[in-house]
């Protein structure tokens, strides 16, 4: 189930492979630069979704995307470099800017932040933010908002039928 409406979209997914086949469907949209920044609680699907982008990226196993708490950034090779931040250690937008992120935030492949309301200072103007909730036992929704025109179209295309 989805609603549009601007450059929002929500998205409810019954099962984790439902949640895989959005953040697949996603990845295919992405572009070299793209950052994409995950938000929510413990178990709201941010590393699921991240494992189905990275398929859409073309990386062959989505077991390879864990969830990085004790290594804050992983970086996955497929159609595009994929770096994988996990901010939940981290307590300011400082850093993760002390981290290096310019490296990655800037760069020729794709970012995905896991916990990216932690660092909200130090993304881009132009980014997705996704919230991600719980929505039952297996149900998930997110609702994914384009911040910057491209993101507009990207949460067209990901708004339409699969």
């Amino acid at each position: 189930m989805s609603t549009c409406a601007g450059n929002d979209l929500e998205v409810t997914t019954g099962s984790t492979p439902e949640t895989l086949a959005l953040g697949k469907k996603l990845g295919r949209l992405l572009s070299a630069g793209d950052v994409v920044a995950l938000s929510g609680p413990l178990g709201a699907g941010k590393t699921y979704l991240t494992k189905g982008i990275a398929l859409g990226l073309g990386l062959a196993d989505s077991r390879a995307v864990r969830s990085p708490t004790f290594v804050l950034v992983s970086e996955l090779e497929g159609r595009l470099k994929l770096y994988h931040v996990d901010a939940y250690r981290l307590s300011s937008a400082a850093e993760f800017t002390a981290l290096g992120s310019d490296e990655f935030l800037f760069s020729d492949g794709v970012t995905v932040v896991e916990w990216a309301e932690r660092v909200a200072a130090a993304l881009p103007r132009e980014h997705l933010w996704v919230d991600c909730r719980h929505a039952g036992e297996t149900r998930r929704t997110f609702r994914f908002s384009g911040h910057g025109e491209r993101w507009r179209e990207v949460v067209g295309k990901l708004a339409e039928a699969p």
